[in-house]
């Protein structure tokens, strides 16, 4: 058909873009790529996170910390092969962390520790863990063998109990409940695992942290008399 006075341009087949309309495209990127680009930003964002929680960041302190080489079990005397020294970001360490092996080898974990844990000094059997479970600065661990060994299975680490015993002037009478003496209130379980290993029976040795005038009390009346316990 021959040309009129007016011409339109030939229609464009929408599959086969020209090269003009190609590098149109490469500068409007689709949805499907502008979420593929944040996707990949964002990850890659929390990996930079990672590294530097890992790493401490670029500016973190850096600390010998000692902690558990494996898990460790309440009642436990540690040795050189329980505990390792790493490198721990200095504002994740908890309030008292071991820096130094020599500060925990030797001495009696009052609680279990899971591997990897670090180790803290109230942690430990010693004055500190006994302020720390009492909140009075001159406290005292004492040893209690308990009458009933059952007991004792019982008890757990950070359990709140009363001392009693039986009152040493109480005459025994057919059918009458004894006498019994509170020696203790409140007294905290800082170890419920331990054994006498002097004894055939293996009875259960319980520590409590305690005031120093009730310690001194239940110390005394633990060589002479039988003790058990109460829960609150």
């Amino acid at each position: 058909m021959p040309a009129g006075p007016f011409s339109f341009p030939p229609l464009r087949n929408p599959l086969d873009p020209t090269l003009p309309d190609r590098l149109t495209a490469l500068t409007r990127p689709g949805w499907a790529r502008t979420v593929a680009v944040r996707r990949a930003i964002a990850a890659g964002l929390v990996g930079v996170a990672a590294v530097s929680a890992l790493t401490g960041g670029p500016s973190g302190d850096r600390t010998p910390t000692v902690v558990a080489a494996r898990d460790l079990r309440p009642g436990q005397t540690l040795t050189a092969d329980d505990v390792t020294v790493v490198e721990r970001d200095s504002s994740q360490l908890p309030s008292g962390a071991l820096t130094d092996p020599a500060e925990a080898i030797g001495h009696t974990l009052a609680g279990p520790v899971p591997a990897g844990e670090a180790l803290v000094g109230v942690r430990m059997l010693g004055p500190r863990l006994a302020a720390s479970a009492t909140g009075d600065a001159a406290a005292r661990v004492v040893p209690v063998r308990l009458a009933d060994p059952g007991v004792g299975d019982l008890l757990r680490e950070g359990d709140l109990v009363d001392v009693l015993t039986v009152a040493e002037d109480d005459p025994p009478s057919s059918g009458a409940a004894p006498e019994v003496r509170v020696l203790a209130t409140g007294a905290t379980v800082v170890l419920a695992q331990g054994t006498d290993r002097t004894s055939d029976r293996g009875e259960k040795v319980v520590l409590l942290a305690l005031p120093p005038e009730p310690a001194t009390t239940v110390a005394a009346a633990s060589l002479v008399s039988a003790l058990t316990v109460t829960l609150h």
